[in-house]
């Protein structure tokens, strides 16, 4: 067979195919929305190029003013990271896009949405790698940036209030961010305050399989790679997570959950010194508030990712 038309991976339903001889071919929709000021929000954006040597960019969304906000007033700074497998999406879909203008206007909070570059052309952890790029380049505006400084982050963004999180793959890379900066830290002195996982794409051998995985990481070890698992044996302790607070998002029917509740649990356990809250979305699947944005649940886990982000 030619391997331009041998598969050797294949999504059901199908949102992405990959042939043997490196081709990719991806089925969901990943058309970008223009940044814009969003009419029902008042929320407004714009695209920021971060490495040209990689082309890793971010799409910034800050708040209109409130009434009895000061137009200096600065924000909680929320550097977000979108899902879709590792392979999939981009900061610039309508999902993403919406998601985020609604949940800026909801929390009123400064948010950095990260476009990292997508497997299997770019094998994990290159996505890993291009968020701490636009993690260390968020954080190195605490020091005004200089003359090249993004006006809404040297001007607004309250380095003292600093959160990461992210649904699926996204909320596999806020963890290991917070991992990152808890090892090595970040521009200026700036501390993560808290991340939220939302529905994290964790897996392991003892309870999900996956051929995914290993399509977007050929070099991984496995389904107990620490990238993958982070409660693995051979995983980093969560007790050196670098952030003080974290919100485990999970869906009651999401495949995934019973990984986002036993990092929930080993992450008590650890001996880190922050505070963890679990919040489940009985009878939800996974990311569901991506699709299902008014149903209750959606509106219940929406605020308690708001209120995390304030306290």
């Amino acid at each position: 067979m030619n391997p331009d038309d041998e598969i050797v991976y294949d999504t059901t339903p199908c949102f992405i195919r990959v042939f043997k001889s490196g081709r990719v071919e991806r089925y969901l929709c990943s058309a970008a929305t223009a940044a814009s000021v969003d009419p029902a929000t008042g929320v407004s954006s714009k695209d920021v190029l971060i490495s040209p040597e990689t082309g890793v960019s971010a799409r910034l969304y800050i708040p209109r003013l409130r009434e009895g906000d000061r137009p200096e007033q600065k924000l909680p700074v929320l550097v977000y990271f979108h899902g879709g497998g590792f392979c999939l999406g981009s900061a610039f879909m309508p999902l993403y896009h919406n998601y985020l203008n609604s949940l800026v206007a909801q929390a009123h909070v400064v948010a950095v949405s990260a476009d990292y570059r997508l497997a299997p052309e770019h094998p994990v952890p290159t996505a890993h790698d291009d968020s701490w790029t636009v993690l260390r380049w968020v954080a190195g505006h605490a020091g005004r940036g200089g003359p090249a400084a993004e006006a809404w982050l040297a001007e607004r963004a309250d380095f003292e209030r600093v959160f990461l999180a992210g649904e699926g793959a996204g909320a596999n890379i806020a963890h290991h961010m917070a991992m990152r900066a808890g090892i090595g830290g970040l521009p200026c002195g700036v501390r993560i305050r808290g991340v939220a996982l939302i529905h994290p794409y964790f897996l392991g051998s003892d309870r999900v399989e996956s051929a995914e995985w290993r399509t977007m990481c050929p070099s991984s070890s496995g389904l107990d790679d620490p990238m993958i698992n982070p409660v693995a044996e051979a995983a980093p302790s969560l007790a050196g997570l670098g952030c003080g607070r974290a919100l485990v998002c999970v869906g009651g029917e999401d495949a995934l959950r019973d990984r986002g509740r036993a990092y929930y649990r080993r992450l008590r356990e650890s001996g880190w010194g922050g505070e963890a809250t679990l919040f489940e979305a009985e009878g939800k699947a996974h990311t569901f508030h991506l699709f299902e944005t008014d149903c209750e649940e959606a509106m219940a886990q929406q605020k308690a990712v708001c209120c995390f982000l304030h306290l």
